[in-house]
Protein backbone atom coordinates (compact mmCIF):
# COMPACT_ATOMS: atom_id res chain seq x y z
CA UNK A 1 0.00 0.00 0.00
CA UNK A 2 1.38 3.36 -0.93
CA UNK A 3 2.53 5.82 1.67
CA UNK A 4 2.03 9.01 -0.34
CA UNK A 5 0.31 11.80 1.48
CA UNK A 6 -1.34 15.08 0.60
CA UNK A 7 -0.50 18.43 2.10
CA UNK A 8 -3.20 19.45 4.59
CA UNK A 9 -5.14 22.62 3.74
CA UNK A 10 -6.75 22.86 7.20
CA UNK A 11 -5.11 22.74 10.59
CA UNK A 12 -6.10 20.00 13.00
CA UNK A 13 -7.55 22.71 15.25
CA UNK A 14 -9.82 23.95 12.45
CA UNK A 15 -11.02 20.46 11.63
CA UNK A 16 -11.76 19.59 15.24
CA UNK A 17 -13.51 22.87 16.12
CA UNK A 18 -15.68 23.34 13.05
CA UNK A 19 -16.08 19.64 12.24
CA UNK A 20 -17.06 19.15 15.86
CA UNK A 21 -19.63 21.93 15.67
CA UNK A 22 -21.08 20.48 12.48
CA UNK A 23 -21.73 17.08 14.07
CA UNK A 24 -22.81 18.76 17.32
CA UNK A 25 -25.68 20.44 15.49
CA UNK A 26 -26.55 17.60 13.15
CA UNK A 27 -26.42 14.78 15.68
CA UNK A 28 -27.75 16.91 18.53
CA UNK A 29 -30.95 17.94 16.76
CA UNK A 30 -31.77 14.42 15.58
CA UNK A 31 -31.13 12.94 19.03
CA UNK A 32 -34.15 14.81 20.36
CA UNK A 33 -36.67 13.57 17.80
CA UNK A 34 -37.93 10.99 20.30
CA UNK A 35 -39.29 13.86 22.43
CA UNK A 36 -41.59 14.84 19.56
CA UNK A 37 -43.06 11.34 19.22
CA UNK A 38 -46.04 11.63 21.56
CA UNK A 39 -46.78 15.37 21.02
CA UNK A 40 -46.94 14.99 17.23
CA UNK A 41 -48.81 11.68 17.11
CA UNK A 42 -51.33 12.88 19.70
CA UNK A 43 -51.93 16.22 17.98
CA UNK A 44 -52.50 14.57 14.59
CA UNK A 45 -54.24 11.47 15.93
CA UNK A 46 -51.65 9.19 14.35
CA UNK A 47 -50.44 5.83 15.64
CA UNK A 48 -46.87 5.56 16.87
CA UNK A 49 -46.10 3.49 13.81
CA UNK A 50 -46.47 6.64 11.65
CA UNK A 51 -43.85 8.62 13.53
CA UNK A 52 -41.63 5.54 13.83
CA UNK A 53 -41.83 4.94 10.07
CA UNK A 54 -40.76 8.52 9.35
CA UNK A 55 -37.70 8.24 11.59
CA UNK A 56 -36.99 4.78 10.22
CA UNK A 57 -37.14 6.10 6.65
CA UNK A 58 -34.89 8.98 7.65
CA UNK A 59 -32.27 6.52 8.84
CA UNK A 60 -32.67 4.31 5.78
CA UNK A 61 -32.28 7.27 3.39
CA UNK A 62 -29.28 8.45 5.39
CA UNK A 63 -27.63 5.06 5.07
CA UNK A 64 -28.59 4.36 1.44
CA UNK A 65 -27.30 7.70 0.13
CA UNK A 66 -24.26 8.03 2.44
CA UNK A 67 -21.90 6.13 0.09
CA UNK A 68 -23.04 8.31 -2.84
CA UNK A 69 -22.62 11.53 -0.86
CA UNK A 70 -19.28 10.25 0.38
CA UNK A 71 -18.08 9.48 -3.15
CA UNK A 72 -19.11 12.99 -4.27
CA UNK A 73 -17.28 14.54 -1.32
CA UNK A 74 -14.17 12.46 -2.05
CA UNK A 75 -14.31 13.50 -5.70
CA UNK A 76 -15.32 17.17 -5.49
CA UNK A 77 -14.60 18.18 -1.91
CA UNK A 78 -16.87 18.32 1.13
CA UNK A 79 -17.70 22.05 1.17
CA UNK A 80 -20.56 22.11 -1.37
CA UNK A 81 -21.93 18.84 -0.03
CA UNK A 82 -22.15 20.23 3.51
CA UNK A 83 -23.79 23.47 2.35
CA UNK A 84 -26.48 21.46 0.58
CA UNK A 85 -26.88 19.35 3.71
CA UNK A 86 -27.42 22.37 5.93
CA UNK A 87 -30.10 23.72 3.57
CA UNK A 88 -31.92 20.38 3.40
CA UNK A 89 -31.78 19.99 7.19
CA UNK A 90 -33.47 23.35 7.76
CA UNK A 91 -36.08 22.67 5.07
CA UNK A 92 -36.84 19.25 6.51
CA UNK A 93 -37.42 20.57 10.03
CA UNK A 94 -39.64 23.35 8.69
CA UNK A 95 -41.56 20.81 6.63
CA UNK A 96 -42.13 18.62 9.69
CA UNK A 97 -43.49 21.66 11.51
CA UNK A 98 -46.08 22.65 8.91
CA UNK A 99 -47.15 19.18 7.73
CA UNK A 100 -50.64 18.06 8.68
CA UNK A 101 -50.74 14.82 6.71
CA UNK A 102 -48.63 11.69 6.91
CA UNK A 103 -47.15 11.89 3.40
CA UNK A 104 -45.76 15.43 3.71
CA UNK A 105 -44.49 14.75 7.22
CA UNK A 106 -42.71 11.62 6.03
CA UNK A 107 -41.14 13.41 3.04
CA UNK A 108 -39.88 16.25 5.25
CA UNK A 109 -38.72 14.22 8.25
CA UNK A 110 -37.73 11.09 6.36
CA UNK A 111 -36.41 12.07 2.93
CA UNK A 112 -35.11 15.63 3.38
CA UNK A 113 -33.51 15.18 6.80
CA UNK A 114 -32.19 11.76 5.81
CA UNK A 115 -30.41 13.32 2.82
CA UNK A 116 -29.20 16.21 5.00
CA UNK A 117 -27.59 13.85 7.46
CA UNK A 118 -25.53 12.20 4.72
CA UNK A 119 -23.80 15.54 4.23
CA UNK A 120 -23.48 16.89 7.77
CA UNK A 121 -22.51 13.96 10.02
CA UNK A 122 -19.53 11.75 10.67
CA UNK A 123 -18.66 10.26 7.29
CA UNK A 124 -18.09 13.58 5.52
CA UNK A 125 -16.37 15.16 8.52
CA UNK A 126 -14.16 12.09 8.92
CA UNK A 127 -13.16 12.37 5.26
CA UNK A 128 -11.93 15.92 5.91
CA UNK A 129 -10.24 14.73 9.06
CA UNK A 130 -8.51 11.86 7.26
CA UNK A 131 -7.02 14.24 4.70
CA UNK A 132 -5.83 16.82 7.22
CA UNK A 133 -4.81 14.92 10.38
CA UNK A 134 -1.66 12.77 10.64
CA UNK A 135 -2.28 9.01 10.66
CA UNK A 136 -0.81 8.58 14.14
CA UNK A 137 -3.46 10.93 15.56
CA UNK A 138 -6.36 9.94 13.33
CA UNK A 139 -8.36 7.64 15.63
CA UNK A 140 -7.86 10.05 18.54
CA UNK A 141 -9.14 12.93 16.37
CA UNK A 142 -12.10 10.80 15.27
CA UNK A 143 -12.87 10.26 18.95
CA UNK A 144 -12.79 14.01 19.53
CA UNK A 145 -15.21 14.63 16.64
CA UNK A 146 -17.51 11.87 17.86
CA UNK A 147 -17.39 13.34 21.35
CA UNK A 148 -18.49 16.67 19.89
CA UNK A 149 -21.51 14.97 18.38
CA UNK A 150 -22.15 13.39 21.75
CA UNK A 151 -21.98 16.77 23.45
CA UNK A 152 -24.55 18.00 20.94
CA UNK A 153 -26.87 15.25 22.07
CA UNK A 154 -26.40 16.27 25.69
CA UNK A 155 -26.83 19.96 24.86
CA UNK A 156 -29.81 19.70 22.54
CA UNK A 157 -32.06 17.41 24.59
CA UNK A 158 -32.87 20.03 27.27
CA UNK A 159 -32.98 22.72 24.58
CA UNK A 160 -35.54 20.78 22.55
CA UNK A 161 -37.60 19.88 25.60
CA UNK A 162 -37.55 23.54 26.62
CA UNK A 163 -38.72 24.61 23.17
CA UNK A 164 -41.48 21.99 23.25
CA UNK A 165 -42.68 23.13 26.66
CA UNK A 166 -42.56 26.83 25.81
CA UNK A 167 -43.79 26.90 22.20
CA UNK A 168 -45.31 23.54 21.30
CA UNK A 169 -44.10 21.03 18.70
CA UNK A 170 -44.71 23.14 15.57
CA UNK A 171 -42.87 26.29 16.66
CA UNK A 172 -40.14 24.22 18.32
CA UNK A 173 -39.38 22.55 14.98
CA UNK A 174 -39.32 25.93 13.20
CA UNK A 175 -36.82 27.27 15.74
CA UNK A 176 -34.71 24.15 15.28
CA UNK A 177 -34.76 24.84 11.53
CA UNK A 178 -33.18 28.24 12.20
CA UNK A 179 -30.54 26.60 14.36
CA UNK A 180 -29.82 24.01 11.67
CA UNK A 181 -29.06 26.79 9.19
CA UNK A 182 -25.91 27.54 11.21
CA UNK A 183 -24.40 24.48 9.55
CA UNK A 184 -24.13 26.47 6.29
CA UNK A 185 -21.49 29.00 7.48
CA UNK A 186 -19.81 26.18 9.41
CA UNK A 187 -19.32 24.34 6.13
CA UNK A 188 -17.44 27.37 4.78
CA UNK A 189 -14.99 27.15 7.68
CA UNK A 190 -14.25 23.55 6.64
CA UNK A 191 -13.62 24.44 3.00
CA UNK A 192 -10.42 22.77 1.82
CA UNK A 193 -8.76 25.42 -0.30
CA UNK A 194 -7.73 24.29 -3.77
CA UNK A 195 -9.14 20.83 -3.12
CA UNK A 196 -8.39 18.51 -6.01
CA UNK A 197 -9.09 14.81 -6.32
CA UNK A 198 -5.66 13.63 -7.43
CA UNK A 199 -3.75 10.40 -7.76
CA UNK A 200 -1.17 11.22 -5.13
CA UNK A 201 -2.88 8.70 -2.87
CA UNK A 202 -2.74 6.04 -5.57
CA UNK A 203 -4.50 5.57 -8.91
CA UNK A 204 -7.25 3.27 -7.63
CA UNK A 205 -10.68 3.98 -9.11
CA UNK A 206 -13.98 4.08 -7.23
CA UNK A 207 -15.02 0.79 -8.84
CA UNK A 208 -11.78 -0.86 -7.77
CA UNK A 209 -12.12 0.51 -4.23
CA UNK A 210 -15.67 -0.83 -3.93
CA UNK A 211 -14.68 -4.25 -5.25
CA UNK A 212 -11.71 -4.39 -2.90
CA UNK A 213 -13.80 -3.47 0.14
CA UNK A 214 -16.68 -5.83 -0.61
CA UNK A 215 -14.23 -8.69 -1.11
CA UNK A 216 -12.55 -8.04 2.23
CA UNK A 217 -13.78 -10.30 5.07
CA UNK A 218 -12.99 -7.79 7.80
CA UNK A 219 -14.97 -5.09 6.02
CA UNK A 220 -17.97 -7.40 5.78
CA UNK A 221 -17.73 -8.29 9.47
CA UNK A 222 -17.54 -4.62 10.45
CA UNK A 223 -20.60 -4.01 8.31
CA UNK A 224 -22.57 -6.74 10.10
CA UNK A 225 -21.60 -5.40 13.51
CA UNK A 226 -22.55 -1.86 12.58
CA UNK A 227 -26.10 -3.01 11.78
CA UNK A 228 -26.48 -3.89 15.44
CA UNK A 229 -25.19 -0.50 16.56
CA UNK A 230 -27.84 1.28 14.51
CA UNK A 231 -30.65 -0.98 15.70
CA UNK A 232 -29.88 -0.50 19.38
CA UNK A 233 -29.23 3.23 19.53
CA UNK A 234 -32.11 4.36 17.33
CA UNK A 235 -34.63 2.09 19.03
CA UNK A 236 -33.66 3.55 22.40
CA UNK A 237 -33.48 7.15 21.14
CA UNK A 238 -36.93 7.02 19.53
CA UNK A 239 -38.83 4.76 21.92
CA UNK A 240 -37.35 5.23 25.39
CA UNK A 241 -39.58 8.22 26.20
CA UNK A 242 -42.85 6.50 25.24
CA UNK A 243 -41.65 3.27 26.91
CA UNK A 244 -41.25 5.08 30.21
CA UNK A 245 -44.60 6.83 29.77
CA UNK A 246 -46.32 3.49 29.20
CA UNK A 247 -44.96 2.10 32.46
CA UNK A 248 -46.07 5.08 34.53
CA UNK A 249 -49.18 3.18 35.70
CA UNK A 250 -46.98 0.65 37.49
CA UNK A 251 -44.08 3.02 38.16
CA UNK A 252 -45.61 6.53 38.41
CA UNK A 253 -42.31 8.31 39.01
CA UNK A 254 -40.82 7.34 35.64
CA UNK A 255 -43.75 8.68 33.61
CA UNK A 256 -42.83 12.34 34.09
CA UNK A 257 -41.43 13.93 30.91
CA UNK A 258 -38.43 15.14 32.92
CA UNK A 259 -37.28 11.56 33.46
CA UNK A 260 -37.09 10.76 29.74
CA UNK A 261 -35.51 14.14 29.02
CA UNK A 262 -32.88 13.64 31.70
CA UNK A 263 -32.18 10.07 30.54
CA UNK A 264 -31.63 11.14 26.92
CA UNK A 265 -29.45 14.02 28.08
CA UNK A 266 -27.38 11.63 30.20
CA UNK A 267 -26.89 9.42 27.15
CA UNK A 268 -25.45 12.44 25.35
CA UNK A 269 -23.29 13.49 28.32
CA UNK A 270 -21.72 10.08 28.96
CA UNK A 271 -21.38 9.59 25.23
CA UNK A 272 -18.82 12.40 25.29
CA UNK A 273 -16.60 10.40 27.63
CA UNK A 274 -17.26 7.11 25.83
CA UNK A 275 -16.38 8.35 22.35
CA UNK A 276 -13.32 10.24 23.55
CA UNK A 277 -12.19 7.22 25.54
CA UNK A 278 -12.72 4.95 22.53
CA UNK A 279 -10.58 7.26 20.41
CA UNK A 280 -7.81 7.24 23.03
CA UNK A 281 -7.90 3.48 23.58
CA UNK A 282 -8.17 2.82 19.84
CA UNK A 283 -4.68 4.28 19.40
CA UNK A 284 -3.25 1.78 21.89
CA UNK A 285 -5.38 -1.39 21.88
CA UNK A 286 -6.85 -3.63 19.16
CA UNK A 287 -9.96 -1.85 18.00
CA UNK A 288 -11.80 -5.10 17.18
CA UNK A 289 -11.66 -6.19 20.83
CA UNK A 290 -12.91 -2.81 21.98
CA UNK A 291 -15.84 -3.06 19.54
CA UNK A 292 -16.72 -6.57 20.73
CA UNK A 293 -16.63 -5.42 24.34
CA UNK A 294 -18.92 -2.46 23.60
CA UNK A 295 -21.59 -4.61 21.95
CA UNK A 296 -21.56 -7.25 24.68
CA UNK A 297 -21.72 -4.57 27.37
CA UNK A 298 -24.79 -3.04 25.73
CA UNK A 299 -26.63 -6.37 25.90
CA UNK A 300 -25.73 -6.77 29.56
CA UNK A 301 -26.91 -3.24 30.31
CA UNK A 302 -30.29 -3.85 28.62
CA UNK A 303 -30.78 -7.10 30.53
CA UNK A 304 -30.13 -5.29 33.79
CA UNK A 305 -32.51 -2.47 32.87
CA UNK A 306 -35.32 -4.94 32.17
CA UNK A 307 -34.75 -7.09 35.27
CA UNK A 308 -34.07 -4.47 37.95
CA UNK A 309 -37.18 -2.70 39.38
CA UNK A 310 -37.78 0.48 37.40
CA UNK A 311 -37.26 3.90 38.99
CA UNK A 312 -35.89 7.27 37.88
CA UNK A 313 -32.51 6.34 39.36
CA UNK A 314 -32.25 2.98 37.59
CA UNK A 315 -33.30 4.71 34.37
CA UNK A 316 -30.55 7.29 34.80
CA UNK A 317 -27.96 4.60 35.54
CA UNK A 318 -29.01 2.69 32.43
CA UNK A 319 -28.83 5.90 30.37
CA UNK A 320 -25.35 6.69 31.68
CA UNK A 321 -24.06 3.20 30.86
CA UNK A 322 -25.63 3.18 27.41
CA UNK A 323 -24.36 6.71 26.82
CA UNK A 324 -20.80 5.60 27.53
CA UNK A 325 -21.25 2.86 24.93
CA UNK A 326 -23.47 4.87 22.55
CA UNK A 327 -21.30 6.20 19.71
CA UNK A 328 -17.97 4.83 20.89
CA UNK A 329 -18.22 2.40 17.96
CA UNK A 330 -17.83 5.24 15.45
CA UNK A 331 -14.14 6.21 15.83
CA UNK A 332 -13.19 2.55 16.19
CA UNK A 333 -15.08 1.35 13.11
CA UNK A 334 -13.96 4.25 10.92
CA UNK A 335 -10.43 3.94 12.27
CA UNK A 336 -10.28 0.31 11.14
CA UNK A 337 -11.62 1.24 7.69
CA UNK A 338 -8.93 3.90 7.31
CA UNK A 339 -6.27 1.53 8.63
CA UNK A 340 -7.16 -1.21 6.14
CA UNK A 341 -7.89 0.82 2.99
CA UNK A 342 -6.25 4.23 3.46
CA UNK A 343 -7.94 7.63 3.20
CA UNK A 344 -8.41 8.26 -0.54
CA UNK A 345 -11.95 6.84 -0.47
CA UNK A 346 -12.48 6.98 3.28
CA UNK A 347 -15.68 9.04 3.07
CA UNK A 348 -17.24 6.65 0.56
CA UNK A 349 -16.16 3.46 2.35
CA UNK A 350 -17.23 4.83 5.73
CA UNK A 351 -20.56 5.64 4.12
CA UNK A 352 -20.82 2.11 2.76
CA UNK A 353 -20.31 0.45 6.14
CA UNK A 354 -22.60 3.10 7.63
CA UNK A 355 -25.38 1.96 5.29
CA UNK A 356 -25.55 -1.23 7.33
CA UNK A 357 -25.76 0.88 10.49
CA UNK A 358 -28.74 2.69 9.04
CA UNK A 359 -30.46 -0.50 7.95
CA UNK A 360 -30.26 -1.43 11.62
CA UNK A 361 -31.53 2.02 12.56
CA UNK A 362 -34.53 1.58 10.25
CA UNK A 363 -35.35 -1.77 11.83
CA UNK A 364 -34.94 -0.45 15.38
CA UNK A 365 -37.10 2.60 14.83
CA UNK A 366 -39.81 0.92 12.76
CA UNK A 367 -40.06 -2.38 14.65
CA UNK A 368 -40.38 -0.46 17.89
CA UNK A 369 -43.53 1.27 16.66
CA UNK A 370 -44.84 -1.63 14.58
CA UNK A 371 -44.56 -4.28 17.29
CA UNK A 372 -45.84 -1.94 19.97
CA UNK A 373 -48.97 -1.13 17.96
CA UNK A 374 -49.62 -4.86 17.53
CA UNK A 375 -48.62 -6.26 20.92
CA UNK A 376 -48.95 -3.26 23.24
CA UNK A 377 -45.40 -3.84 24.48
CA UNK A 378 -41.77 -3.12 23.60
CA UNK A 379 -40.50 -6.34 25.22
CA UNK A 380 -39.91 -8.24 21.97
CA UNK A 381 -37.78 -5.42 20.57
CA UNK A 382 -35.72 -5.21 23.76
CA UNK A 383 -35.06 -8.95 23.45
CA UNK A 384 -34.01 -8.56 19.81
CA UNK A 385 -31.60 -5.80 20.84
CA UNK A 386 -30.02 -8.10 23.42
CA UNK A 387 -29.56 -10.98 20.98
CA UNK A 388 -28.08 -8.68 18.33
CA UNK A 389 -25.55 -7.34 20.83
CA UNK A 390 -24.24 -10.86 21.44
CA UNK A 391 -24.09 -11.43 17.66
CA UNK A 392 -22.04 -8.23 17.15
CA UNK A 393 -19.70 -9.25 19.96
CA UNK A 394 -18.90 -12.44 18.06
CA UNK A 395 -18.54 -11.07 14.52
CA UNK A 396 -16.06 -8.34 15.47
CA UNK A 397 -13.58 -10.70 17.11
CA UNK A 398 -12.07 -12.05 13.82
CA UNK A 399 -11.61 -8.61 12.20
CA UNK A 400 -8.04 -8.04 10.94
CA UNK A 401 -6.81 -4.47 11.32
CA UNK A 402 -3.71 -4.56 9.13
CA UNK A 403 -3.40 -2.49 5.95
CA UNK A 404 -4.38 -4.30 2.78
CA UNK A 405 -1.60 -5.21 0.35
CA UNK A 406 -2.25 -4.03 -3.19
CA UNK A 407 -0.48 -5.39 -6.25
CA UNK A 408 0.77 -2.54 -8.40
CA UNK A 409 1.09 -3.34 -12.08
CA UNK A 410 4.41 -2.37 -13.63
Amino acid sequence: MGTSTIKPSLTMKQVLIFGGFMVTMSMGIRHGFGLFNLPITSANEWGRETFALTIALQNLIWGAFQPITGALADRYGAFKIMVAGGILYALGLAGMAISTDVFNFTVAGGLLIGLAQTATTYSVVYGILGRNVPADKRVWAMGIAAAAGSFGQFLMIPVEQGLLSAFGAQDALLLLALMASLMIPTAYMLREKNFAHSNNLGDQTIKQALKEAMGNTSFRLLTLGYFVCGFQVVFIAVHLAPYLKDLSASYPAVGAPAVATTALALIGLFNVFGTYGAGMLGQRLPKRYLLSGIYLSRSIAIIGFLLIPLSPMTTYIFAAIMGFLWLSTIPLTNGIVAQIFGVKYLTMLSGLVFFSHQLGSFCGAFLGGYLFDRTGSYLIVWEIAIALGVFAFLVNLPVKERAITRIVNA
